[in-house]
C-alpha cells in the first residue's frame, strides 16, 4: 500500500505542476484572442490603468471555465508522455499496476476540478460576464483620446473634420489648420481656415476649446431661412483671433448594468430557470391573445356577424354561394371598391402578422438562448473529464513528452471540440436543430472517443502504431514488401548446402505440379469461392518450407547466394483462395453485388500474381542450385 501511495504522489506532482502552468498559458491565449477581437474598441480611448485592470480581471474570470478543459488536456498529455518517454510508465506496468490504477488519483482531482468549473460558471461566471459586457459598452461609448495627427483629416471630434499641416509637440500649437464643421448636412458645412491654433480640454472634460489665430470662416446660410431657394448665400468672416467651443465627452462613464437583463450568460442556473418560466408565461399569454385576435378576425370581416359568416361558409360547401357570380353583377365602381378594400385588409393583416411574428420569434430566440446557456454550464464542466480521458491515455500511447507532439495533439482535439460545439450552438440558436442535440454534439462525438482511447491504452493496444496501419493498408491494396536479406556480422552455423539443394529441387518439382493442377490463369469458380470453399494448404506448406530454406541459406557468406535470396517473392498464402476467412462474410459479399465483383476480381489478380511468383521461385531455385553446386565443389 505504501508503494502505491508513493506512486500516486509522484503522478499528482507530475500532473499538478504542468496543470498550473498550462492553465495560465491557456488563460492568457484565450484572453489575448478576446482582446484582439475588440482591439478597435480599446485603442485610442485614453483608458486609465484601473479601468484596464478591471477589464482584464473580469475577462480572466470569464475565461476560466474555457481554459480548464484545455489545460487538463495539455497537462495530462505532457505528464503521461513524459512518463512514457522515460520508460517510467513501462516500469509501473511491469510492477503490476494498470493504467487505470495509475489514473485513480488524477480522476479524483479532475472530478473536483469539474465540480469547481460548474460552481464557477454558475456563481462567478455570470457576474464576470455582466461586468465585462458593461465595461465593453462603456468603452465603446467613450470618446477617443484627442491625438490629432499631422497631414491627414482627423474625425475623432463629433461633427468635425480637422486637418493640421504641422504640430509643435512642446507648445501644443497647431499650424496650417483646416476645419470642416458639419451641423445637419454637408450643405450646411462651415469651412474654417487658420494659420495657427491650439486645442485644449475644459476642466470638466465635457467640451473642447479651440483657439484659432489669423483665419477665415466660410459658412452656408440655412436653406430654410430662404424658402428653399436654389441660390443659397453664404457668410464669410475674417478674424484675427477666435475661440470655438466643441462638444467632446472625455470622461469614462460606466453604462447601466440593467441593459444585460436579457443576456443569458450573465445569469445563474436558478435565474435562468426563473426567467424561462417567466418568458414562457409571458409569450404564452401573447400567443393566446394573438389566437383570440385571429378567431375574432375570422368571424368579423367587415360588418358580417358570426352567424352570417357560418351561413356563408355552409353555402360555399354546398356550392350555393358563388363569389364570381356575385362579383360580376356589381358595377365597376363597386368592383374596384371591393378589390381595394380586400387588398387593404390583406395588407393590414400581413403587416400585423409580420409584427406578431417578430415578437414571437424574439421570444423563441430568448428562450433558446436561456436553455442553451443552462445546458452549456454542464457541457463545459463535463468536458474537463472528457479531455482528461483523451489526454492521459493518448500521452501513454504516444509516449512523447515536452511541448512538441502534445501541443499539436491538444490543438487538434480542441479545434475538433470547438468546431462541433460552435456549429451545434449556432444551429440550436437558430432553431434548425434541437437544443439538446446542438449542445450535445461535441460531447457525443468526443465521449466515445475518450472511452475508446482509454480502453486501448489500458490494454496496451497499438492503436497508434504506424507500422500496423501501413501493413493493413498494404494488405487491403494487395501490396507487399520486398525481401531484404543482408550479410550477417556473426554466423553461428553455416548453411547445409547439400540439404538445401535437395529441398530446392523438390520444391521446384512441387511448384510445377501445383501450377499444372490448379490452372491459375483461369478465373476462379464463383460457387467454390463464395459458397463452397475448400481450403488450399499446399501453397502454405510450400511457402513455409521455402522460408525455412531461405532462413538457413541466409547464414552464408557468399554474396551471390545472398543476392539470389532477395529474388524470392513473399508469397500470399490465402488471398488467391477466398476473400475472407469466415464463410458467412464470403456469402455476404456475394449477395452485395458491387463488393462481390470487387473481391472476385481482386482474388483473380492474386491467382495471376501467385502464378508469376511460382515461376520466379522455380527460376531462382535453378540458379540457386547451380550456385550451391559451385560452392560444394570448391569446398
Amino acid at each position: 500500500m505504501f508503494r502505491i501511495k508513493k506512486l500516486h504522489i509522484l503522478i499528482i506532482k507530475q500532473f499538478a505542476l504542468l496543470f498550473v502552468g498550462a492553465f495560465f498559458i491557456c488563460l492568457f491565449v484565450l484572453m489575448m484572442q478576446f482582446v484582439w477581437q475588440y482591439i478597435d474598441d480599446l485603442i485610442g480611448k485614453g483608458l486609465t490603468l484601473d479601468i484596464l485592470a478591471q477589464l482584464f480581471w473580469y475577462m480572466a474570470l470569464m475565461m476560466v471555465p474555457q481554459a480548464l478543459p484545455l489545460a487538463i488536456l495539455l497537462s495530462s498529455l505532457i505528464a503521461f508522455g513524459n512518463l512514457g518517454e522515460t520508460s517510467e510508465l513501462t516500469a509501473i506496468k511491469a510492477a503490476g499496476v494498470s493504467l487505470m490504477q495509475t489514473l485513480r488519483p488524477l480522476i479524483f482531482i479532475v472530478i473536483l476540478i469539474t465540480c469547481g468549473s460548474f460552481y464557477f460558471q454558475n456563481n462567478i461566471g455570470p457576474y464576470s460576464n455582466k461586468k465585462v459586457g458593461q465595461l465593453m459598452i462603456s468603452m465603446k461609448q467613450k470618446s477617443p483620446e484627442l491625438e490629432i495627427p499631422e497631414g491627414i483629416f482627423y474625425d475623432g471630434i463629433p461633427q468635425c473634420n480637422i486637418y493640421v499641416q504641422k504640430k509643435d509637440l512642446k507648445t501644443g500649437m497647431l499650424y496650417g489648420v483646416m476645419i470642416y464643421k458639419m451641423t445637419d448636412s454637408y450643405e450646411d458645412a462651415a469651412i474654417i481656415l487658420a494659420d495657427s491654433g491650439m486645442l485644449q480640454s475644459t476642466a470638466e472634460k465635457k467640451h473642447l476649446l479651440l483657439s484659432l489665430y489669423s483665419g477665415e470662416w466660410f459658412e452656408n446660410m440655412r436653406s430654410s431661412d430662404f424658402g428653399g431657394s436654389a441660390y443659397i448665400p453664404y457668410r464669410r468672416e475674417t478674424f484675427w483671433s477666435k475661440k470655438i467651443l466643441l462638444d467632446f465627452d472625455g470622461d469614462f462613464n460606466l453604462a447601466d448594468a440593467n441593459v444585460f437583463g436579457q443576456n443569458a450568460k450573465a445569469k445563474s442556473l436558478n435565474q435562468i430557470k426563473e426567467d424561462i418560466d417567466s418568458l414562457n408565461y409571458t409569450y404564452d399569454s401573447i400567443g393566446h391573445a394573438y389566437y383570440a385576435d385571429a378567431k375574432r378576425f375570422a368571424f368579423e370581416v367587415g360588418n358580417i356577424g358570426k352567424a352570417d359568416s357560418l351561413r356563408a361558409i355552409n353555402d360555399i360547401k354546398t356550392k350555393a354561394y358563388n363569389f364570381d357570380t356575385i362579383y360580376a353583377r356589381q358595377s365597376i365602381d363597386k368592383r374596384r371598391q371591393a378589390v381595394n378594400g380586400a387588398l387593404a385588409r390583406v395588407n393590414q393583416q400581413t403587416t400585423d402578422l409580420d409584427f406578431k411574428s417578430m415578437l414571437t420569434s424574439d421570444g423563441d430566440r430568448y428562450l433558446r438562448l436561456h436553455k442553451i446557456e443552462a445546458i452549456n454550464k454542464f457541457v463545459l464542466a463535463f468536458s474537463c473529464i472528457i479531455f482528461f480521458f483523451i489526454g492521459a491515455p493518448l500521452g501513454a500511447i504516444i509516449r512523447k513528452g515536452g511541448l512538441g507532439v502534445p501541443i499539436i495533439v491538444s490543438v487538434i482535439v480542441f479545434i475538433i471540440f470547438f468546431i462541433l460545439d460552435n456549429m451545434g450552438y449556432r444551429m440550436a440558436r437558430g432553431g434548425m436543430w434541437a437544443i439538446w442535440f446542438g449542445k450535445g454534439l461535441a460531447t457525443a462525438v468526443l465521449a466515445p472517443t475518450a472511452v475508446f482511447i482509454t480502453y486501448k491504452a489500458n490494454n496496451d493496444s497499438a492503436v497508434f502504431n504506424l507500422d500496423a496501419y501501413t501493413e493493413l493498408c498494404m494488405k487491403i491494396l494487395g501490396l507487399r514488401r520486398k525481401r531484404s536479406i543482408t550479410r550477417k556480422e556473426v554466423i553461428i552455423n553455416d548453411p547445409e548446402y547439400a540439404r538445401d539443394k535437395a529441398e530446392l529441387e523438390r520444391l521446384s518439382q512441387e511448384v510445377t505440379e501445383y501450377s499444372h493442377e490448379h490452372n491459375l490463369k483461369s478465373p476462379p469458380n464463383i460457387i467454390k469461392v463464395f459458397f463452397k470453399y475448400q481450403p488450399d494448404h499446399e501453397i502454405e506448406r510450400i511457402s513455409q518450407e521455402l522460408e525455412s530454406v531461405i532462413e538457413d541459406l541466409s547464414n552464408t557468406k557468399d554474396r551471390m547466394v545472398l543476392s539470389l535470396l532477395n529474388h524470392y517473392p513473399i508469397v500470399a498464402e490465402k488471398a488467391h483462395t477466398r476473400p475472407f476467412e469466415r464463410r458467412w462474410l464470403n456469402t455476404l459479399m456475394a449477395l452485395i453485388l458491387p463488393l462481390g465483383i470487387f473481391f472476385y476480381i481482386r482474388m483473380w489478380s492474386f491467382r495471376l500474381r501467385l502464378l508469376k511468383d511460382l515461376r520466379v521461385i522455380k527460376q531462382t531455385n535453378q540458379k540457386m542450385t547451380e550456385r550451391i553446386e559451385e560452392i560444394i565443389s570448391q569446398q
